[in-house]
């Protein structure tokens, strides 16, 4: 019972790092970001799915299209991540994906 107590816990949120295959860090969120916060992008709906169904592999589809640009934005098919009208950023990795 103690399993399946933790196995169905609920999460409103996920951690998103730069990854590369010798080095993997945490994407840094703006100076005053706060969790909870909303990360958008220009030119993409802010609506979230009510649920996600784990068989259609929805995020698995769009991973490949998160990238950390040569300036160390996090991008979405070539458009930064904001919260609050700020910049996420990779501390130090470029030009690699995001997972």
């Amino acid at each position: 019972k103690q399993w399946y107590q933790r196995r169905v816990a609920i999460t409103a949120g996920m951690v998103m790092c730069a990854s590369a295959p010798e080095k993997v860090e945490i994407l840094d969120p703006p100076a005053g970001s706060k969790p909870g916060d909303k990360v958008t992008v220009e030119g993409f709906s802010g609506t979230p799915d009510q649920q996600l169904n784990p068989k259609k592999k929805v995020f698995e589809g769009i991973q490949p299209d998160f990238l950390v640009s040569p300036e160390g934005h996090a991008l979405y098919k070539g458009v930064q991540w904001k919260i609050n009208d700020q910049v996420i950023t990779a501390p130090s990795m470029r030009g690699c994906g995001i997972k």
